[in-house]
């Protein structure tokens, strides 16, 4: 088995399962080795954000959940169900990552709509992420998906830096535009 090119993370937030079985795919076959998280409660989440639940070789975190208002969307779980200390809210907001996230030098791509919010990409940076990709508005989920795997192939097979993949990924038309790139300083 030869070096895998990247080393990227997939979280799959509730009711993202195709196109995540379809993002992964595409990964793999440009030479990415993808490991694939589902999050069925907000814990697996705080798990993988946290790093009490991911690789230590990682270059990328795809969070591929669906967004509202700058916030990803939860899955809700009976009130019995929650572990103590788990989130219990329907949305995982800015608030969340600042007490949760540990991300080191990881680069993240959150790729749900409204997820570039300004406020939510700082509050990745304040935890230590390298770059931070979203989206500023509700995107179309074909536009959505061909965004990240135009990213991905421009950094993968054509070499390109993070910015030059992400300015061809962005300007393939109106929908993939509404991505934003954020970087730590």
């Amino acid at each position: 088995m030869s070096k895998p090119e990247l080393y990227i993370s997939l979280i799959v937030g509730p009711n993202c399962e195709w196109d995540s079985y379809a993002l992964r795919s595409s990964l793999e076959y440009f030479g990415a080795r993808v490991n694939t998280y589902a999050v069925g409660r907000p814990q697996d989440l705080v798990d993988v954000l946290s790093g009490k639940d991911r690789e230590d070789k990682l270059d990328y975190l795809i969070l591929n959940f669906h967004g509202d208002e700058g916030r990803f969307c939860m899955p809700l779980l009976g009130e019995d169900v929650y572990e103590v200390g788990e989130p219990r809210e329907e949305f995982f907001d800015e608030q969340h990552v600042r007490r949760y996230s540990k991300l080191d030098n990881v680069r993240v791509i959150a790729s749900g709509c409204t997820l570039g919010n300004e406020s939510l990409a700082k509050a990745f940076l304040s935890c230590g992420t390298r770059s931070y990709l979203g989206l500023d508005d509700y995107i179309d989920g074909n536009s959505n998906f061909m965004f990240v795997v135009r990213f991905f192939y421009e950094r993968i097979t054509n070499r390109k830096t993070e910015q030059q993949a992400f300015e061809i990924a962005a300007s393939m038309d109106e929908e993939t535009a509404m991505y934003k790139r954020y970087c730590s300083s």
